[in-house]
């Protein structure tokens, strides 16, 4: 029988690092600090903050993610609560129906929502802003909802029944031990939403919103040839993306040892 070490097990982990993931990330680098004739320049990275453009669609994709983020945190804790607490036998299935668009093609289920508005609009071309927001909703409401149950879930109910009968009203109860608890689902639903929605292009086109994001900018300057900038702004986004991940992460490590104590 063949016995391999921790060493060669790795290896093919490593070969797909290696092709998928450091070799284009390089690639998109090399482009980012070089011109159109391959010589080393910061042009690209200054001009990211000098143009008034480029800053206004960062404003406007963290705030349609900001709006999206907080829209789905506003539906999904109360369903992700409910189906938590409930003492019902078949909550796994209602909870399947929720996370079961997440089986279906994206573009599937945009175009479905699409027809939906269409019927009840008319013209999309109206309430292009609206109208994101809800194919965005609608796209990313599971990746709320599962973390903030599997959070909720796992509470100990000893710790409710402890606060009743010390006297804590629900409402009381909720907010001084349900809702610290849930935090690290909150933030992995928060990361989970946020980001992806900033890059997400694809629903504003497919619902008639001419503003661009971070993702149709990046996917216009690949379009124009214009690989110097775009691999700019992919670093760019890369970098605050990473930054985002690192204080969430570092705030769900918080909240863990807060509970442990």
């Amino acid at each position: 029988m063949l016995k391999f070490s921790r060493k060669q097990l790795c290896i093919p982990y490593a070969v797909f690092l290696l092709i998928f993931v450091i070799a284009p990330l390089l690639v998109v680098i090399y482009y980012a600090f070089t011109n159109g004739q391959g010589n080393f320049t910061l042009e690209n990275f200054t001009g990211f903050f000098t143009d008034t453009n480029t800053i206004g669609t960062l404003v406007y994709s963290i705030f349609i993610a900001l709006v999206t983020t907080v829209i789905c945190i506003s539906i999904a804790y109360p369903i992700a609560y409910i189906l938590a607490v409930s003492k019902l036998k078949k909550k796994s299935v209602l909870l399947m129906l929720f996370v079961m668009p997440m089986w279906i093609n994206f573009t599937l289920r945009i175009t479905a929502v699409k027809e939906v508005l269409t019927a009840i609009q008319g013209n999309l071309a109206f309430h292009p802003f609206l109208n994101t927001l809800i194919g965005m909703t609608y796209d990313f409401l599971p990746f709320m909802i599962l973390p903030l149950y599997t959070t909720l879930e796992k509470i100990d109910t000893k710790l409710l029944e402890a606060s009743a009968d010390l006297g804590a009203s629900p409402a009381k109860t909720f907010f001084k031990i349900t809702l610290p608890l849930s935090v690290p689902g909150i933030i992995s639903g928060v990361t989970m939403v946020f980001l992806p929605v900033m890059t997400n292009y694809v629903v504003l086109d497919m619902m008639y919103n001419s503003t661009y994001i971070m993702g149709s900018l990046i996917g216009s300057y690949f379009a124009a040839y214009d690989w110097n900038n775009g691999s700019m702004i992919s670093i760019i986004l890369l970098i605050i993306i990473f930054i985002i991940t690192l204080v969430t992460n570092r705030l769900n490590n918080d909240e863990s040892r807060g509970a442990v104590v």
